[in-house]
């Protein structure tokens, strides 16, 4: 599984707040793609929880 993050984020955390190891935020969002593996589930809260949906799965 592959987890990217499209142009639109508002830096709101909601994805920090679900998984902090997959999602890091500072002056932008970043995702550990190595720290997916074992997270999928928290990869997809995640993207479900994203307010301007910018996290996108690609399986």
């Amino acid at each position: 599984m592959k987890v990217e993050i499209v142009p639109g984020c508002i830096a709101c955390g909601a994805c920090v707040s679900i998984n902090s190891d997959v999602f890091e935020l500072t002056d932008t969002i970043h995702v550990h793609q190595d720290m997916v593996s074992g997270n999928e589930e928290d990869c997809k809260a995640a993207a479900d929880a994203c307010p301007v949906n910018v996290i996108k799965i690609v399986e």
